[in-house]
């Protein structure tokens, strides 16, 4: 047994969400992304401080997750925020943080 399985499929889906915005080369896509409001097509390593490699394997991640989405048009991929997928997890973690913190302590 994958000690995981121990726990929700929500809180699984959760810490998966949680690793993936845990780096701030991620975070800073996505902020990229939202900021420009509109689709990105071409070299999204041109406006961020990183090589075109490493952002690359970031976009991947983000990718995989569902949190951007890209579709390639000739040599070039127009990268976009997922709305939908953000909304799903900004409500999860949302009604999560409301659990925790509505517990008394006192």
């Amino acid at each position: 047994m994958i000690k995981t399985d121990a726990f929700s499929t929500e809180l699984q889906e959760l810490a998966k969400f949680a690793k993936c915005i845990s780096h701030p080369a991620r975070l800073s896509i996505l902020k990229y992304l939202a900021e420009t409001k509109t689709c990105i097509s071409g070299d999204i390593s041109d406006f961020l401080p990183l090589s075109r490699s490493t952002v690359s394997q970031h976009l991947n991640d983000l990718k995989e997750l569902g949190l951007i989405h890209g579709e390639i048009d000739g040599l070039k991929v127009n990268y976009c925020l997922c709305n939908s997928t953000i909304s799903k997890y900004k409500s999860m973690f949302d009604e999560f943080f409301k659990d925790i913190s509505s517990i008394d302590h006192n």
